[in-house]
C-alpha cells in the first residue's frame, strides 16, 4: 500500500468516525429531550396506535394508578365482533407503558389482525397512596368485567394477554375471580422465583447475595415511602454488563446513520422510569422474589382467600425462551410441577396447558420483537379459539413454515402451521430444576431474609424514615444514574447546545467510510475485544455469585441458624390440597359414570373424532379450521356456541380417557335412527380427518370401526376415499 491510499485510508475513517461521533452525539441529546418530554406528561406512553379511555382506576373505591383503554382500529382493519377481545397488559416493572402496542407489528397489532377487538391497560407513572398489589389485582378483575360487559356477542370470554410482571399479576387475579377470564397468555413471566439450572441466569441468587429484602425496605424509606423503578432497571442492566456499557452504544455509533431511529423509539420506553409504592414492591420481593410463596399457595388475600393458580379454569399459554436471561423457561414453567406431581392432575383439575419455547430470543424480544409478534404471537391469535376449546392436559406449541408438501394449505392461516402436541410432566422436569439441596439453600435464604428484614426495621427503619423527606427523595431519584444520564445528554445542559448545529451540518455533507477501509476493520475487532472482555468479566461474575450462594447457604450451620433442621424438607414444598375442590372434582367423575349413553349426534361424532386421534397426540389448526367450517353451515339457531364446543370437546374427551372402550361402544345410542342423517354426519368426521392428510394405520383401524358402529354400509369406494383422505 502506497503512503498516499494509507493517508486517504487514515482521511477518510476519521472524517466518518468524526462525523459519527457527532451524529452520535445528536442521537443522545434527543434521547434527553424526550426523556424530559416523557417525564411531563401525564401518561407518558409509547402506544402507538389511537385508543379511547373506557375506565381509570384511580376512580375506582381501592384506587389505583391503572387504566383502561380501547385500541381504535386501524383503518382497513377489520373487526369480528362475534371473537372475543383481547386485553394486553402492560408490565410495571420500572418502565413506562405501552411496550405491548409499541408497533404495529406487536401483540395489539396481531390481535386486530386477527379481527379481535383490542383493549389495553396501562399504569400512570406514580402509585395512588396506599395501592396494594391486591388492589391491582381488583382493578384488574373490574377492567376484565368491564370489557366483557361491552361485547355481549362475542363467543367466549376475554382473552388476556400479560407481558412480564403483569403476567404474574393476571395469574393471582383469575385465580381469585376465574369466573371472568378467557385464555391467558404469558409472555415471559416469571411465576417459579427459586427455579433455574446451576451455570445459568443467576439474577435468582440475589436475594441470598443482598441477605434478603431489607435493602428492598431501605430503598422504600429512603424514598420516603416509594420505590423507584429506576433500580428495576439497573438490575436488568447489569444482567448483560457487555450489552449495556458498550454493544448498544456502539451498535448505535457504527450504524448511526441508520439505527438512530430504532435507538430513540425503544430509549423512549427503557428510558423512563415510573415509581411504585414501597409497600408493593415490599410485597413483591418477600413473597415472591425470595419468598417463592405464589406456587405454594402461601399468599391469601385480606380478606382470607388463598391465591391458588390451580382455581384458574381459562387455558393458560407460555410463552418463554433459551435466550431470556430474565425469565429463563424454568421460571416461566416451573409452576406447572410445584403445583402437579403428574399431567393426570392436571386432566382431573380441568386445567389446559400450552407452552412453546422460542430458541433465541431475549426478554424483551418475547413482547418487543417484530418478528416474534408475526410469527408466535399472530398464531396464537389466530388459533386462540382452537386452543379455548382443547381438552384438559399439557400441550406444547410447535410452530412450522408451510411448504409445498403441506397438505391442505388453504385451512392454514397464514405461512406457519399452529399445531399442539400432547406432553408429560417429564419434558417440562427435562428443562432442568434444582436439587433438593438446592431448594434447601433457597429456603435458607428466605428464613434469613425474614430475620434481616426483622432486625432492620427494629434497629434502623425509625431513623431512616425520620431523616427521610419528599424533597431528599425527589433529589435522590434525579441523582439516579438510569436519570442523571439522559439528562446529561439534553439540551438542558449547556455543552450540549452546539451538538445540534454540528449534526445538521453533518449530515449536510456525510462521508461515510468505505466498508473495506483496514480503519474501520481494526474498529470492529476493538469492539469485539471490548465486547469479550465484558462477557468475560459477566461468565466470571456469575460463576463466583453462585459459587458463593452455593457455599454460604449450602452450609449445614448457616440452614440451622435458618431454622432447617435435618428433618425439615423444603424441597418437598408443595402447594397444600384443596379438599373443597377434590369434592368437587369428585361428584363430576360420579357424575361422569352416568353419561356415557347421554347425548346425541354431535357427542357421537366428538367422541368418535377423539377416539380415531388420540394415538397421534397431536392436533393443528387444520382439522379445527374445517370444524369450524362445518359448524358454520348448520343454521344459527341449531349452531352450537363456542363455549358449548368447549364443554363438549371437555366432556367427551374425559369419557374417553375415563373408560375409551366403553366410551367407544357407546356411541350407536347416541346416534338418530336416520341412516341419512348418520351418514351426513360420518362425512362431516371425515372431512375434518382429512383435513390434516392420511391417517396412519391404527387411525384407520379406528375410522373402520367407527363407521361399523354408525351402522353404515361397507363402501369399497369410500374406504378407498377415506385411506386416502
Amino acid at each position: 500500500m502506497s503512503q498516499t491510499q494509507s493517508a486517504n485510508f487514515f482521511q477518510e475513517y476519521w472524517v466518518d468516525a468524526w462525523q459519527r461521533s457527532i451524529l452520535t452525539l445528536d442521537a443522545l441529546r434527543e434521547r434527553g429531550n424526550t426523556y424530559f418530554e416523557q417525564t411531563a406528561k401525564n401518561a407518558p406512553h409509547v402506544l402507538s396506535f389511537a385508543f379511547e379511555p373506557v375506565r381509570d382506576g384511580r376512580t375506582l373505591s381501592r384506587p389505583v394508578n391503572y387504566v383502561l383503554v380501547q385500541i381504535v382500529p386501524p383503518p382497513g382493519t377489520a373487526i369480528d365482533p362475534a371473537k372475543p377481545p383481547f386485553i394486553v397488559v402492560d408490565p410495571r416493572a420500572g418502565h413506562g407503558p405501552g411496550i405491548g402496542g409499541m408497533k404495529q407489528d406487536s401483540e395489539i397489532g396481531v390481535a386486530m389482525a386477527a379481527g379481535h377487538p383490542c383493549y389495553f391497560i396501562g399504569f400512570f407513572p406514580e402509585p395512588m397512596p396506599g395501592q396494594t398489589i391486591e388492589d391491582v389485582c381488583m382493578a384488574e378483575a373490574a377492567f376484565v368485567e368491564e370489557v366483557a360487559s361491552r361485547h355481549p356477542e362475542a363467543e367466549g370470554k376475554p382473552v388476556i394477554i400479560g407481558n412480564c410482571q403483569a403476567g404474574w399479576q393476571i395469574m393471582m387475579t383469575a385465580a381469585i375471580r376465574p369466573e371472568l377470564f378467557g385464555p391467558i397468555l404469558l409472555a415471559g413471566s416469571p411465576l417459579s422465583y427459586w427455579a433455574g439450572v446451576r451455570g445459568k441466569n443467576p439474577m435468582r441468587y440475589t436475594g441470598g447475595t443482598l441477605g434478603g429484602t431489607w435493602l428492598t425496605a431501605l430503598a422504600g424509606d429512603i424514598g420516603n415511602g416509594t420505590f423507584d423503578g429506576a433500580n428495576l432497571v439497573a438490575n436488568f442492566e447489569s444482567l448483560n454488563p457487555a450489552n449495556t456499557y458498550w454493544d448498544k452504544s456502539y451498535n448505535l455509533y457504527s450504524k448511526v446513520d441508520s439505527e438512530a431511529h430504532r435507538f430513540l423509539d425503544f430509549e423512549t420506553w427503557w428510558g423512563n422510569p415510573v415509581l411504585l409504592n414501597a409497600v408493593e414492591m415490599q410485597w413483591i420481593a418477600d413473597n415472591l422474589f425470595v419468598g417463592n410463596k405464589l406456587t405454594s399457595g402461601e399468599i391469601h388475600t385480606s380478606t382470607g382467600v388463598r391465591v391458588d393458580l390451580r382455581n384458574i379454569r381459562s387455558p393458560i399459554i407460555v410463552l418463554c425462551s433459551w435466550g431470556d436471561n430474565i425469565t429463563p423457561p424454568q421460571q416461566a414453567l416451573g409452576w406447572v410441577t410445584d403445583l402437579y406431581a403428574h399431567e393426570d392432575e392436571i386432566v382431573a383439575n380441568g386445567q389446559t396447558i400450552v407452552y412453546t419455547l422460542h430458541q433465541t430470543i431475549g426478554h424483551l424480544g418475547i413482547f418487543v420483537s417484530g418478528k416474534v409478534a408475526t410469527k408466535e404471537h399472530a398464531e396464537f391469535a389466530a388459533c386462540m379459539e382452537m386452543i379455548n376449546v382443547m381438552p384438559p392436559g399439557l400441550y406444547e406449541a410447535v410452530i412450522t413454515e408451510v411448504n409445498e408438501d403441506t397438505t391442505n394449505p388453504e385451512l392454514i392461516h397464514g405461512k406457519y402451521l399452529f399445531s399442539l402436541q400432547t406432553r408429560t410432566l417429564d419434558d417440562i422436569r427435562a428443562l432442568g430444576g434444582n436439587s433438593d439441596e438446592d431448594n434447601r439453600r433457597f429456603a435458607a435464604v428466605a428464613r434469613l431474609s425474614d430475620v434481616n428484614l426483622g432486625l432492620y426495621r427494629a434497629l434502623a427503619q425509625p431513623a431512616v424514615r425520620a431523616l427521610a423527606t419528599e424533597q431528599s427523595a425527589e433529589a435522590l431519584r434525579q441523582m439516579n444514574p438510569n436519570r442523571l444520564r439522559f439528562a446529561a445528554f439534553s439540551d438542558r445542559n449547556p455543552a450540549m447546545k452546539p451538538v445540534k448545529t454540528l449534526a445538521e451540518a453533518v449530515r449536510a455533507d456525510r462521508k461515510p467510510v468505505s466498508s473495506d477501509n483496514p480503519l474501520l476493520t481494526m474498529e470492529h475487532v476493538a469492539s469485539t475485544w471490548i465486547s469479550t472482555w465484558l462477557d468475560g468479566y459477566r461468565l466470571m461474575r456469575d460463576a463466583m455469585t453462585e459459587a458463593a450462594f452455593l457455599a454460604t447457604y449450602g452450609s449445614p450451620l448457616v440452614q440451622a441458624m435458618a431454622g432447617l433442621g435435618t428433618e425439615t424438607a423444603p424441597a418437598g414444598r408443595r402447594i397444600d390440597r384443596d379438599l373443597a375442590r377434590e369434592a368437587i372434582e369428585a361428584r363430576w367423575r360420579v357424575e361422569l359414570e352416568t353419561r356415557f349413553e347421554v347425548g346425541g349426534l354431535p357427542e357421537a361424532l366428538v367422541r368418535a373424532l377423539i377416539h380415531i386421534r388420540l394415538p397421534q397426540r397431536s392436533v393443528d389448526e387444520r382439522g379445527f379450521a374445517m370444524l369450524q367450517a362445518i359448524r358454520r353451515l348448520q343454521p344459527a339457531n341449531r349452531r352450537l356456541s363456542m363455549d358449548e364446543v368447549k364443554t363438549l370437546f371437555r366432556d367427551q374427551y374425559m369419557l374417553v380417557r375415563l373408560d375409551e372402550e366403553r366410551a367407544v361402544r357407546a356411541i350407536p345410542r347416541l346416534l338418530p335412527e336416520s341412516e341419512q342423517t348418520r351418514r351426513t354426519g360420518f362425512d362431516a368426521l371425515i372431512e375434518v380427518l382429512g383435513a390434516r392428510g392420511a391417517l396412519p394405520e391404527e387411525g384407520l383401524k379406528r375410522l373402520k370401526r367407527i363407521e361399523e358402529l354408525f351402522g353404515l354400509a361397507a363402501r369399497s369406494a369410500a374406504t378407498g376415499e377415506t385411506s386416502h383422505a
